[in-house]
């Protein structure tokens, strides 16, 4: 079914060139019941109490078009505050909108969820119960998405045949409503692809504010968005709702998504949202049945890093925990699996074996000058390196309990002790001593390209430290350097493994994605985590070192990049000056 386009200048011009006080919004005939247009059905859905929101009760109801057939399945858009949605008698008369334009062709055949917010209820007559909205709807992260997928909606499909492409799926919302409709889409563009926001809350009540940087930052996706906001919204403790919004639209339009807005003179309410939702929803149901593809754009810096056409392959699967990548100088990448104590290899043809068991626990690793590959042993509790060659593995460095390890072209050796909180260095010489510590919990570490300057991952607080190397191995002029990113409900970033390319930029495997960091500690851009969306350590690797391997759980994904990775076990490389 495709549908007829209504350009986003089009859209704009209907609802300026009426005569009306402000904030008069009125409905339009699409709003009202039609002659001949049959009318859908209304009917109440129970909700199990919610385990994704402990002790949380949902009301919710559905709307079925009379066009609806069990054998095909059917659109689906979710509506937040859907109490509010339902009412064909209301502000927005969801249904009666759903029977004109289905019926006109102008949306394809669509049910209706209408979810109000959560509720726990009160103990007592004498107790108040703990209202969920703010909390359910104002907040990042993925637990709204996941009340949806995973609760919300196999309850409609125990009754309705309810499509699984994302195409087909919308959300909408009115001031939380709208940031937990645009949240559910941003975390799971797999569910949900199409986003109507009406007087959004992109505002600092829990974080809200953070999308116009994230979205700027993150690797595009395949969104549909529509925004509408009046200037004369909310202006209180949490933000200005009205800057708020313009400034989502300038950052969607910047990351080239496929958004248009409506913009008014009304305030915190939904009179302009009910009376421009018929256009909005022709716009964002326009050209179904082609993909929404992922926004492209050659403004943000993250394109200037991904290939195009290029996404995560799975390299491996079916191991314990995998970490420590690193290539060898023809560019094979090893692995460890810490849990099944064994390192493996990837060869030139993508083949994986074995190269190692019973490693003692090796983890973090690296490969040295000497062409051996250095491995911190949490079991053994030692620096070990191994002769790719023949399999001897020899002991460097032993009472120790080190996480992960990078080596450097002079032969000097830096590791990470989370455990006690610490940064080492090991010397050729094979002498031992603290150099740093008192980080919440050190992790990934690596040298920046010219090997002036040692990277240590701080993984429960929001930092990457940088530290000045003197020609001994030790540390000077410490520095929580890299910002990083990190998610709603975390105490710290996830920050582990680190690497560089040769244009001196830091790859940063975190919870939230692989965030890269310029030299001058600010996070450019943000690529998204593999499908299991878990990440651990990375490397970059392959004959040109231009594609980057990322250890995830019981995986292995690689992924080509348009740039090429360092080697620390290689010459020093003086990166270009950063623009300041």
């Amino acid at each position: 079914m495709h549908l007829p386009r209504l350009l986003p200048a089009v859209l704009s011009l209907v609802f300026t060139c009426q005569v009306r006080a402000a904030d008069d919004y009125q409905l339009g005939p699409d709003s009202l019941p039609q002659p001949g247009v049959p009318a859908g059905k209304e009917e109440k859905l129970a909700l199990p109490t919610s385990s994704i929101f402990p002790g949380a009760d949902h009301e919710a109801w559905v709307y079925v078009p009379a066009q609806y057939d069990p054998t095909k399945p059917a659109c689906l858009m979710i509506f937040q505050d859907g109490g509010g949605y339902v009412n064909r008698d209301g502000g927005w008369r969801v249904p009666v909108v759903f029977d004109n334009l289905i019926a006109a062709g102008q949306m394809p055949v669509t049910i209706g969820l209408f979810i109000n917010p959560g509720v726990v209820p009160a103990t007592s007559d004498q107790a108040l119960a703990r209202y969920n909205r703010s909390f359910e709807y104002d907040g990042l992260g993925p637990a709204y998405a996941q009340f949806l997928i995973e609760e919300a909606i196999p309850e409609l499909k125990k009754k309705y045949n309810v499509s699984d492409n994302p195409d087909d799926r919308a959300l909408g919302g009115a001031s939380s409503g709208a940031i937990a409709a645009f949240t559910a889409a941003w975390e799971r563009p797999d569910a949900f692809r199409r986003v109507f926001s009406t007087i959004g809350t992109y505002v600092g009540l829990r974080g809200g504010n953070e999308y116009p940087t994230l979205i700027r930052k993150f690797e595009p996706k395949p969104l549909r968005v529509f925004l509408q906001d009046g200037s004369n919204d909310l202006n209180i403790y949490g933000g200005d709702w009205w800057n708020a919004n313009q400034a989502m639209l300038s950052a969607l339009t910047f990351s080239g998504y496929d958004v248009t807005h409506v913009w008014g003179d009304g305030g915190h309410n939904g009179k302009q949202g009910g009376s421009i939702l018929p256009d909005a929803l022709r716009w964002l149901w326009r050209d179904y049945g082609s993909p929404i593809p992922a926004a492209v754009n050659d403004r943000q810096p993250i394109m200037k890093v991904l290939a195009p056409g290029q996404d995560w392959q799975l390299v491996s699967e079916g191991h314990g925990f995998t970490e420590g990548p690193d290539a060898a100088p023809n560019g094979e990448v090893f692995f460890a699996d810490a849990a099944k104590q064994k390192i493996h290899r990837v060869g030139p043809d993508g083949k994986v074996t074995t190269f190692a068991e019973n490693t003692g626990g090796a983890d973090g690793m690296a490969f040295g000058p000497d062409g051996r590959l250095y491995a911190a042993c949490n079991r053994d509790r030692c620096i070990a390196a191994w002769d790719i060659t023949t399999g001897e593995r020899k002991v460097i460095a032993s009472d120790l309990d080190p996480n992960d390890v990078t080596v450097a072209h002079t032969g000097h050796l830096w590791f990470t002790d989370h455990k006690n909180r610490k940064v080492w260095h090991v010397a050729p010489d094979g002498t031992k001593k603290v150099v740093d510590e008192g980080l919440n919990m050190p992790n990934g570490i690596t040298l920046s390209p010219d090997q002036s300057l040692l990277y240590v991952a701080d993984t429960r607080g929001q930092w990457v430290y940088s530290y000045q190397v003197k020609p001994d191995g030790s540390l000077q002029y410490k520095q929580p350097y890299f910002h990083i990113h990190m998610p709603d409900a975390a105490t710290g970033s996830g920050a582990d493994g680190l690497a560089t390319d040769t244009n001196g930029m830091l790859y940063v495997a975190t919870t939230l994605g692989v965030q890269y960091c310029d030299q001058a500690g600010r996070v450019n851009g943000i690529i998204k985590l593999p499908p299991n969306g878990r990440a651990a350590n990375l490397a970059f690797g392959g004959p040109n070192l231009d594609t980057l391997y990322l250890t995830a759980g019981d995986k292995v994904w690689k992924r080509t990049l348009q740039v090429k990775g360092v080697r620390p076990a290689n010459a020093p490389l003086k990166p270009e000056k950063p623009r300041l």
